[in-house]
């Protein structure tokens, strides 16, 4: 800890709350991350870290110093999440809770199951990220790895977070969580067993998130006008055969691009009884990967509100899953308004 860092500790241990926000702020953007890998929520990741500062504050007077500052709050982090987590189920996508649907499914949203909720790139932007903090932003929190570590008791969520995420040594793990290196070894081996069941066989090795290429930008301009043109055959062009889409919280989901075209064919069709209106679209980012924000103008209205934030998984040059998280709540976290007006204004 730097001298100007001691200043800061011992002025806040003496109740100046200024110079406490400042010690903590710098972690704000990697906890936030840190809590979300913990949660699956974002709404519940942003709850925790303030929930970790108040406790953080409230016991500065017991931090000694024998850990860093940045391992006594995750410490706190962790075990706030571990708390929130007790008796609580875990979050879920469409496709683990039911069969792949008929084109012709249309059921209402449900809230009985907890969503797994998409994590917007840009609070990396917004925070400033610290060296510490950025080397975690280009860590994957892909929506594949989130779902699968749901799966996990919390414990071992946290341990194989903290281990395989992190890359915390086993010493530290087993110290934070308050357990014996034997333990924390254990937890992590059944950890890895149940993640490599409930992972897509090539996405175990997880690599750090990368910019955009220029063929996934121009692959979601194009998405992004079919869309907005409600372009069926520009869309099936777009599409891997054995495509996955979703959309919580509506219960069904759609496997092959057969099915997903003959869904939209339904929604995007004025005659239908289906139709749900045309859309307008804005680019971001989520998860680390191309996502896109849709403002759907319903029959007789005027304006496009927010629909849902579609996370894209593109491989060679096609899109392959499309997760669509259906609450306009979202929005601005992803710093979007909440609705356009029609285009030719």
């Amino acid at each position: 800890m730097g001298a100007e860092d001691a200043g800061g500790l011992a002025a806040a241990r003496s109740g100046d709350g200024e110079a406490f926000a400042e010690l903590v702020e710098r972690y704000r953007a990697e906890l936030r991350v840190h809590c979300y890998r913990m949660l699956g929520s974002f709404d519940e990741a942003e709850d925790l870290v303030q929930e970790t500062f108040l406790r953080a504050w409230k016991n500065l007077p017991g931090f000694e110093g024998r850990s860093t500052l940045r391992a006594w709050l995750y410490r706190i982090a962790t075990n706030a999440c571990l708390d929130f987590l007790d008796g609580r189920a875990r979050r879920v996508l469409p496709h683990q809770v039911e069969a792949p649907s008929q084109p012709d499914a249309a059921r209402p949203a449900r809230a009985d199951f907890a969503w797994l909720q998409p994590f917007p790139d840009r609070p990396y932007e917004q925070d400033g990220a610290q060296p510490e903090s950025a080397a975690l932003a280009r860590e994957t929190i892909e929506l594949a790895f989130l779902a699968a570590i749901q799966y996990l008791p919390p414990r071992q969520r946290a341990v194989l977070i903290l281990r395989d995420v992190l890359g915390w040594p086993a010493k530290e793990t087993a110290a934070l969580l308050d357990g014996s290196v034997a333990s924390a070894n254990s937890a992590l081996q059944r950890a890895r067993t149940t993640l490599r069941e409930h992972l897509p066989a090539d996405r175990w090795e997880w690599a750090p998130a990368a910019e955009p290429t220029e063929q996934e930008r121009k692959m979601l301009r194009r998405y992004m006008d079919a869309l907005e043109r409600a372009d069926l055959a520009a869309m099936a062009g777009l599409l891997a055969d054995e495509v996955r889409t979703t959309m919580p919280p509506y219960p069904m989901w759609f496997q092959g691009r057969e099915a997903v075209m003959a869904a939209l064919a339904s929604s995007w069709d004025p005659a239908s009884p289906s139709y749900v209106g045309r859309f307008r679209t804005a680019a971001t980012r989520a998860n680390g990967h191309p996502a896109v924000a849709a403002y759907l103008r319903r029959p007789g209205e005027t304006v496009h509100r927010a629909f849902a934030i579609a996370v894209l998984r593109i491989e060679d040059g096609l899109i392959v899953d499309l997760t669509g998280f259906h609450d306009p709540a979202l929005f601005p976290a992803f710093g979007l308004p909440p609705q356009m007006p029609p285009k030719d204004r």
